[in-house]
């Protein structure tokens, strides 16, 4: 049986991940911060007390800016192979707090290679670098592609991508990197435009609020289905040898596209209920992002299944469902929907 590691397991991918890989019977360990609230609702599907005969899964306090929590971890649970998704995620907060940002995003990343070189453990490691690295850098984006990046977040990603190939080439260390273009699904993080969207739709459908306030209508996005994306994931820990891909579904859509079909999707008219508001602007903007992916699909033989707009209506159903339940006083789906 495989042993995993997994940072960032409590958040969209982190979850979906952990899932996978047990369902490939793997033993799953995930990596989460101390929190004074529960922070764990994506895994509660999956979640098993450890005193239960038979559980793969298992949590473990840490944090990617705390090494030596990252060496003890290392240690005891000898991992085969480890998943690097903990991030200071959201691209607009990382102007607001880049210091943060950059320690647990690159520091974190340099932390965990680190950790591997000097315990010994014999281990593949996957870092989650970002299509925002890419920036200006005109569509479609490849491996090949340079960088131009257009945030702290999207510096913190590049510099952790950066030391994931130099301790690659450096080391003789198995680590790749997937640039991932944006992916969702119901567990996104409410604060994401995405999940904003889905989540006022339902909400201005059922009367809970009146507006929906955005930034950018015209950004531009390559948007896939985050389940298939950490597919990808482990299939590039399945190599013979390490080297980095690009993911995304190689089509690109505007902001304004997403609130369209989301608000068509429940019978509204989006212009009667979304309004701009300058405070959502970031500093400075990416304007377009689309996926180039054809060495992923030639030698990982990945390809994406879900389109744009059947992404969209699923993320609106999740919510309308979540909607109607508050409308009506009913307790709320679980956090763990959209698979």
């Amino acid at each position: 049986m495989k042993r995993a590691l997994i940072t960032g397991v409590t958040g969209q991918d982190g979850s979906y991940l952990a899932e996978f890989l047990l369902r490939k019977g793997y033993e799953v360990h995930g990596v989460k911060r101390r929190s004074s609230s529960f922070n764990t609702e994506r895994l509660d599907q999956i979640y098993t007390d450890v005193h239960d005969h038979g559980s793969r899964f298992f949590l473990h306090f840490g944090d990617t800016a705390d090494t030596a929590s990252l060496w003890s971890l290392f240690q005891d649970i000898q991992p085969e192979e480890v998943y690097n998704l903990a991030s200071q995620s959201h691209v607009r907060v990382s102007f607001d707090i880049p210091e943060y940002t950059t320690d647990v995003t690159a520091t974190g990343a340099l932390r965990l290679l680190e950790a591997i070189r000097r315990t010994g453990v014999r281990t593949r490691f996957y870092q989650a670098s970002s299509s925002e690295m890419f920036g200006l850098v005109p569509p479609p984006q490849s491996e090949k592609s340079p960088f131009h990046p257009r945030s702290p977040y999207a510096c913190a990603k590049l510099f952790a991508h950066n030391i994931t190939v130099n301790y690659r080439e450096s080391y003789g260390i198995f680590a790749c990197s997937g640039i991932l273009f944006n992916h969702e699904s119901p567990r996104r993080g409410e604060t994401f435009v995405t999940r904003k969207i889905a989540r006022a739709v339902a909400h201005i459908k059922y009367g809970l609020e009146p507006k929906l306030y955005l930034g950018n209508l015209d950004a531009r996005r390559d948007w896939g289905y985050a389940p298939e994306y950490v597919e990808a994931m482990w299939l590039m820990l399945q190599q013979d040898e390490p080297r980095d891909y690009v993911i995304g579904t190689g089509e690109m859509h505007s902001v304004r596209e997403f609130v369209e079909v989301a608000f068509a999707h429940a019978g509204l008219d989006w212009r009667e209920f979304v309004e701009t508001d300058p405070r959502y602007l970031r500093p400075a903007e990416v304007v377009a992002l689309q996926a180039d992916a054809t060495l992923a699909r030639k030698e990982l033989g990945w390809t994406h299944r879900v389109g744009f707009e059947e992404l969209v209506k699923l993320m609106v159903d999740a919510e309308m469902e979540d909607a109607s339940r508050r409308a009506a006083g009913m307790p709320l789906a679980q956090a763990g929907r959209g698979d």
